[in-house]
């Protein structure tokens, strides 16, 4: 019993140091942020400055971040909606009915897990022109309707964690097969819709070169672009400012965390147990 107390101390102590040295960039960049210029020239220090709001006004003079913040904000929560449940529909058709073609289709996702998405970029961009959707939103959240990974990792979660006979009692009682969805399905799905909603949402709000492509007017622009637009601006010679600009463009990443990692936990561990 005292060398499984001195090994879990152990694990515990190595934890911990994991979680600071993780935090430690995060924490680097919050107080760079309310720092000078010459200060942070200087070397990192651990206490925040008191140059916050000139660095912000320093920042707002040359983007409008909270634009560029809305504007990522409205693609990146419409992807992660659209690419959740859609991906959770076809999943329960997979995992559900049966049909003629059904592996063919499972297999074609699993097929395009592995084509980059960067090749459908000037077929993307064809197609947005053709449609006149150049310069809107529309060509960054249709195609998150279709998420083969997403599809596949619902898949695998419903086939290992949902017993069929839910559905059957359902179908029993006379439940229609929209209502077992979402009043049955959807809920043992949630973590799985959680794991992958979170890093849908990263990877939207992350997203580059996408809207580089799409999108001209400036007041459409998200918050990468307008990050990427502070280089060799004069804004660049502030660091602080950079500084603050990225911290902002952090947070909503940290939140989602923040909130739906109890979820991500319970999938990882869902999966261990079923598998």
């Amino acid at each position: 019993m005292r060398n499984l107390k001195i090994a879990r101390g152990v694990i515990y102590f190595f934890l911990i140091l994991l979680v600071i040295i993780c935090f430690i960039p995060f924490y680097m960049m919050i107080v760079n942020a309310t720092r000078s210029n010459s200060e942070i020239i200087r070397g990192f220090s651990l206490v925040p400055s008191s140059y916050l709001m000139e660095n912000y006004a320093t920042l707002e003079s040359y983007i409008s971040i909270w634009v560029g913040f809305r504007n990522s904000l409205i693609i990146a929560v419409s992807v992660t909606v659209l690419n959740s449940y859609f991906s959770a529909l076809t999943a329960f058709a997979l995992v559900v009915y049966q049909f003629k073609g059904k592996n063919v289709i499972f297999v074609t996702f699993i097929v395009m897990m592995m084509v980059p998405g960067q090749l459908g970029l000037i077929g993307l961009y064809d197609l947005a022109s053709t449609f006149g959707l150049l310069d809107t939103y529309w060509p960054l959240i249709i195609p998150a309707i279709a998420a083969p990974f997403t599809v596949f990792f619902f898949r695998q979660y419903l086939i290992t964690s949902m017993p069929m006979s839910i559905l059957e009692s359902g179908r029993m009682d006379g439940a229609g097969e929209t209502y077992m969805f979402h009043r049955l399905v959807v809920p043992i799905l949630s973590p799985a819709i959680a794991t992958m909603g979170i890093f849908t949402f990263i990877g939207s709000w992350n997203n580059f070169l996408f809207p580089l492509v799409i999108i001209r007017s400036p007041r459409l622009y998200t918050l990468p672009i307008m990050i990427r637009q502070l280089q060799g601006s004069p804004v660049a010679q502030n660091l602080g400012a950079i500084y603050l600009g990225i911290a902002i463009s952090v947070v909503p990443i940290m939140v989602a965390f923040l909130f739906l990692s109890k979820y991500i936990i319970s999938s990882i561990s869902a999966g261990a147990v079923k598998g």
